[in-house]
């Protein structure tokens, strides 16, 4: 039997934890449980027990409680009377995440286009040029650090310390997922080609452009994210 990404599902779905991260153990058990469950190791509503978690994880059921009690907060867990705790995250779940970052990460763009000083512009043209040679290379891990760079250079640019902070809860797809989906040739060369598209709209000013171009990369990278997930075949747009 394989889980949504095709996995065995006898096999451990979260990854016991580094000891050296046991200093910050609440916030690695935290992002350990919440990238297991936006990585659709786990079902829609399906219950799960503190003690399993624990003993997946090699620690204690405190910081589980902790990370639980955290991501309820987020919406993505649930405690029910004579239930448990289930989980909530499902495709409509990140649809609506999809489109809320498709928003702030295209007004962050536009702003970008506005605000960019040359500095920023250089820095951003070598992030550009390390992708292109990351991409003809196939190098997935490299690619993901650079998507990070790339974004995170466009928030800066836009001086919206506001947004950025907004969108950090926007982000959700962890390593595992980008690196399925960037040993892909194909989805590779659409995406360079997209970061390719906004950064020239911001370099030039062209903040229209650049909101549109930056919204479409993030809706069609989310409707690969929804097809890997969970099956779906209409896409959001």
């Amino acid at each position: 039997m394989l889980n949504t990404i095709g996995l065995p599902a006898s096999e451990e779905r979260i990854e016991r934890l580094d000891p050296q991260f046991l200093t910050t153990l609440r916030d690695h058990v935290h992002r350990a449980l919440r990238t297991a469950i936006l990585s659709g190791r786990f079902a829609a509503d399906e219950r799960v027990n503190e003690r399993q978690l624990a003993e997946q994880l090699g620690v204690s059921t405190t910081p589980i409680k902790e990370a639980l009690r955290q991501l309820e907060a987020e919406g993505l867990v649930e405690t029910l009377a004579r239930r448990g705790i289930i989980i909530r995250f499902n495709a409509d779940w990140a649809e609506e995440t999809i489109l809320a970052r498709a928003a702030l990460e295209s007004m962050i763009a536009r702003l970008a286009a506005k605000r960019i000083t040359q500095d920023a512009v250089r820095a951003l043209e070598q992030t550009i040029d390390r992708m292109r040679t990351a991409s003809l290379n196939a190098a997935a891990d490299d690619l993901i650090e650079l998507n990070e760079t790339f974004h995170d250079q466009i928030h800066a640019a836009s001086e919206c310390r506001y947004l950025a902070r907004m969108i950090e809860r926007q982000r959700f797809y962890d390593a595992s997922i980008r690196r399925i989906i960037h040993l892909d040739p194909s989805e590779c060369a659409k995406a360079l080609a997209e970061h390719i598209a906004i950064s020239t709209a911001i370099i030039s000013g062209e903040s229209d452009e650049a909101e549109r171009a930056m919204r479409d990369h993030v809706i069609r990278s989310g409707n690969t994210y929804l097809s890997m997930i969970f099956n779906t075949r209409e896409e959001i747009r």
